[in-house]
């Protein structure tokens, strides 16, 4: 019984070929993560939260907006190094800690908060595009009516999908032209002095400042770039290592950037009034202005192409799964390109660019993104506040950490927007039903070597909780199986009310690899 499944796993292994790009660290996870984090809010709110709520305030919600992001980023290391990582991103983590249900009531969703981004990052980079292109003569040859910026939008979004679908090597190597772009913005912006331009006048209307919580909301955007770098897990060479080291490097570079602009911004301007009046502050104070605007356009679209490429990812993982119809993630060349995906991503974007105004969706796309944070903290919140056996994550992070990280996630969407918070938990809730009801099997693992673990354990978990970490560690290093986190917590509560041969055959039912 025990030889059977090594006969059939080392052969397997040694002439299975490693699928995906291969990507490294830099390229794979740091690059698209910082670009999306360095994003075009910064570069056309960052002086309008300034001058709202003054720089004590300013550096308070840059620190508590990448606290939560830092946070979502150990749990993620975390269960990166306690599992083999596989395509899908965050929809994979999750599904593969909480159960195929709970997975794909999220990666549904933020399927969607990623392909809908597509379409408003892209929007951001025509709307700051159509003050110095025009291309009015092209509106009017057009047998049907639209606007110069939706013009601009879906052009852009043909030439971005079709850099995708040839390559996703070559969509992330213009990434790094991109970033160089935004590097050479801000050290415009940091050579910079005091504008001699005078922009209040008697005639200057001056907007009434905000409140606290709603700045947070605007800025809050600006620090969720993980998500882009997770989204490629399945094309990376060594995801264990890449996705802790990359992400990590990503939030904290974005973190040092951010604390350093307004305290910069706040000492070559001094009146309030301007960095209210003026959204392009920056271009005023740096040295070579057009460098700014350049940034501008690179932020966008880096965000735009990093949507791009980790939507369709999410969608092809679904269909693997088969929560969506197979073909949808069938995966073409020798690098398994998700074309199908990428093509339904493009729709939906297209179809979000044709509707027009974005801003309507933003709060609920938000919520979809911290929802996603707050299942990953929470997972690994669980995993290590249930002591589950089979978690033995090479990056240590602590179960409470994770659980403040899945908290701080839910305070936030209540202080943002609450009806969106709503929303967003109900409709997460009825995929989750729904997913339910079709009764998917949560087998990732092999069938014989699924029954060959628990005829080894007599048909039950072993009683001492030692050989029970190590028999399912065993497992779980063999790619076999791994014990969801939830049924194992009450097979544990199980045991402890003597009722533990019953609550058991629950902690079997779900199988992960």
């Amino acid at each position: 019984m025990s030889d059977a499944p090594p006969s059939k796993e080392k052969p397997k292994d040694k002439s299975e070929k490693p699928s995906g790009y291969q990507f490294g660290t830099f390229q794979g996870v740091f690059t698209p993560s910082i670009l999306t984090i360095l994003g075009v809010i910064m570069f056309l709110r960052f002086g309008w939260v300034l001058g709202n709520v003054g720089l004590p305030l300013t550096l308070l919600i840059v620190t508590m907006a990448t606290s939560i992001t830092f946070l979502t980023g150990l749990s993620l290391s975390a269960t990166a190094t306690n599992m083999k990582v596989g395509g899908g991103g965050a929809y994979y983590l999750i599904s593969r800690s909480l159960g195929i249900e709970v997975g794909s009531a999220i990666g549904v969703p933020l399927f969607f908060a990623q392909a809908l981004g597509i379409a408003f990052y892209i929007s951001g980079f025509a709307e700051a595009l159509v003050d110095v292109v025009d291309v009015s003569h092209w509106v009017e040859m057009l047998p049907f009516p639209i606007t110069q910026i939706r013009l601009i939008s879906v052009l852009t979004l043909v030439v971005l999908t079709l850099l995708a679908l040839i390559s996703a090597d070559l969509a992330l190597k213009a990434q790094l032209f991109i970033l160089g772009s935004i590097v050479l913005a801000l050290v415009s912006f940091f050579a910079g002095t005091t504008p001699v331009h005078n922009y209040l006048t008697p005639d200057t209307e001056i907007p009434m400042k905000l409140g606290f919580w709603v700045v947070f909301a605007v800025f809050f955007p600006a620090v969720t770039g993980i998500e882009a770098g997770i989204s490629m897990s399945g094309d990376l060479k060594n995801p264990t290592k890449s996705l802790p080291k990359g992400t990590i490097a990503a939030v904290l570079t974005g973190y040092v950037v951010y604390m350093t602009i307004p305290i910069f911004l706040s000492y070559v301007i001094r009146d309030e009034r301007v960095l209210l009046v003026r959204p392009l502050i920056m271009s005023d104070v740096a040295r070579w202005g057009k460098f700014i605007m350049v940034g501008v356009w690179a932020a966008t679209l880096s965000s735009a192409l990093g949507a791009l490429l980790g939507a369709p990812r999410t969608l092809q993982a679904l269909a693997k799964d088969k929560v969506l119809p197979r073909f949808i993630g069938r995966g073409y060349g020798t690098k398994n390109d998700p074309r199908m995906a990428t093509a339904c991503s493009f729709v939906v974007a297209l179809i979000a660019i044709m509707l027009g105004d974005l801003n309507m969706i933003a709060p609920v796309l938000s919520m979809f993104f911290l929802t996603s944070y707050g299942l990953i903290n929470l997972s690994a919140g669980l995993e290590g506040l249930i002591e589950s056996p089979t978690w033995r994550p090479k990056f240590k992070f602590p179960w409470w950490g994770s659980i403040l990280g899945a908290g701080a996630c839910l305070l936030t969407m209540v202080m943002i927007d609450l009806g969106a918070t709503f929303t967003a938990l109900l409709l997460t809730g009825g995929l989750y039903f729904v997913i339910k009801r079709r009764q998917l099997k949560a087998h990732w693992g092999g069938h014989a070597a699924r029954g060959a673990d628990v005829a080894g354990a007599g048909g039950h978990p072993p009683p001492d909780q030692k050989a029970a970490g190590r028999t399912q560690l065993a497992s779980q290093r063999a790619g076999v199986e791994r014990v969801a986190p939830v049924p194992l917590a009450f097979d544990r509560i199980g045991r402890r009310i003597g009722a533990g041969a019953e609550l058991s055959h629950l902690g079997h039912h779900f199988v992960f690899p």
